[in-house]
């Protein structure tokens, strides 16, 4: 039998609405499991004093009070900012700094009665210098992912069900793929980035990370993403798409083998799959987007870099600087490639339900650096949805993988649903 610190989102929520279990003795048992792990997993940056406190109160709410996540651990990474916690960004510049609100996206899990069980570990700032200190559950002497490291690994350890992450080139989707979660980056500019740190205006995407696909549509709900783009399709049988994206010599063989082993999967299941080229033009997607990147966090980061030069790590210097030399014309002629981009990628993925593409060069690498962005930042340049989705049962593969699937720009809903559709495929589990 699971302990409670086990079940998936969903159903501790059950469990707390039918009074099989109460707020205090499922947060007991995340801090527990935290409590036993933690100390090699160090997904954990800071925990929340007064969650015990704040579960007493939750249980002593009458039914018609109680919120939509009423009692629900969550992780939160530590670029959000907190009231009642740190908000340290990971930095040495931020240690011990109290923000005077929650981050919008925090106060409504709160408001819905979530238990906030602390801050996890991130890259700096999420975006460079500092690398996280956590390890990958499934084998610690591998990287976890970045920049949302220790939200992929908290979820994958078992700690808590939900944890909030962010992407502004692959930290939510690559940690899920290399932790074996599920990962979600909405849509762009779909959720609330009030209170949270900026470095890309362009990029930066409130995302989160769960053991399901529908404990990613439960807070998909929370955050208000319930409208339909398209209507869904006619029938049970879906229209995939299938690409390796522009850089196929940098895919290594398992993530090869985790494309091959979902399509064949999906075709066995009676889907419609086809093997898609993407335009000559999205080869310089990845320039175009560290392009932005790199412009606009110079912006990001120039106050610090003028009021705390010799505390603030080189990497962001660097930005300030722009030692890469990208000129103004380079950044207008990115920002209008990926409007290009954008378009054309509507029209393909209209013709699609979902379109499945690889989340990782491959498995995790040994140590902490964050794992190579390149498969995830088209994505997140062109503004649209991505679900990570496990592959398991793969041959001679002993650590996690995933794939991505993408939909149509703000068609988040439609994407959900595919993708809890095909998730047990794909996880070798059983059929949808």
């Amino acid at each position: 039998m699971k302990a409670a610190h086990e079940w998936t989102a969903s159903d501790m929520l059950a469990a707390v609405s039918g009074g099989r279990i109460t707020v205090r003795a499922l947060i007991e048992s995340c801090l527990a499991r935290i409590s036993a792990r933690d100390d090699e997993v160090r997904a954990w940056l800071w925990l929340n004093a007064d969650a015990l406190g704040q579960a007493d109160r939750l249980d002593a709410l009458p039914a018609d009070r109680r919120g939509r996540l009423h009692g629900l651990p969550i992780g939160v990474k530590d670029v959000f900012d907190t009231a009642d916690m740190p908000t340290t960004h990971n930095s040495p510049l931020y240690q011990g700094f109290r923000p005077a609100a929650d981050a919008a996206a925090v106060s409504l899990l709160r408001a819905e009665g979530a238990v906030l069980i602390g801050k996890t570990d991130t890259t700096e700032f999420a975006a460079a210098g500092r690398n996280a200190a956590t390890g990958n559950p499934n084998d610690l002497t591998r990287t976890s992912g970045g920049s949302s490291a220790g939200s992929a690994a908290a979820v994958a350890d078992f700690h808590v069900p939900l944890a909030l992450a962010t992407q502004t080139g692959g930290s939510t989707i690559r940690p899920a793929a290399f932790c074996g979660v599920y990962g979600f980056k909405p849509s762009a500019h779909r959720v609330s980035r009030e209170g949270v740190k900026l470095y890309s205006i362009s990029f930066d995407t409130v995302g989160w990370m769960a053991r399901s696909v529908a404990d990613i549509a439960l807070l998909a709900v929370t955050f208000g993403l319930t409208e339909r783009l398209r209507a869904p399709p006619s029938n049970d049988i879906l229209t995939i798409g299938l690409t390796t994206g522009p850089h196929l010599s940098l895919l290594e063989p398992e993530a090869l083998q985790a494309l091959d082993v979902a399509e064949a999967r999906l075709l066995a299941a009676g889907h419609r799959v086809t093997r898609h080229d993407l335009p000559p033009a999205f080869q310089t997607l990845d320039l175009w987007h560290r392009t932005v990147l790199q412009r606009e966090g110079a912006q990001a980061f120039r106050a610090l870099a003028r009021t705390q030069a010799a505390d603030l790590h080189d990497d962001f210097h660097r930005l300030v600087e722009n030692r890469d030399n990208r000129s103004l014309a380079e950044l207008n002629a990115a920002y209008h490639g990926i409007a290009g981009a954008q378009r054309s990628f509507d029209d393909i993925a209209s013709r699609f339900d979902v379109i499945l593409a690889p989340s990782a060069p491959g498995i995790a690498p040994l140590g902490r650096k964050p794992g190579n962005p390149i498969f995830n930042a088209l994505w997140t340049a062109l503004g649209v949805p991505c679900l990570n989705l496990p592959v398991g049962g793969l041959r001679d593969v002993s650590m996690p993988i995933g794939v991505t699937a993408i939909a149509m720009r703000f068609d988040d809903v439609a994407l959900l649903e595919a993708g809890r559709r095909i998730a047990p495929l794909l996880a070798g589990v059983s059929s949808p």
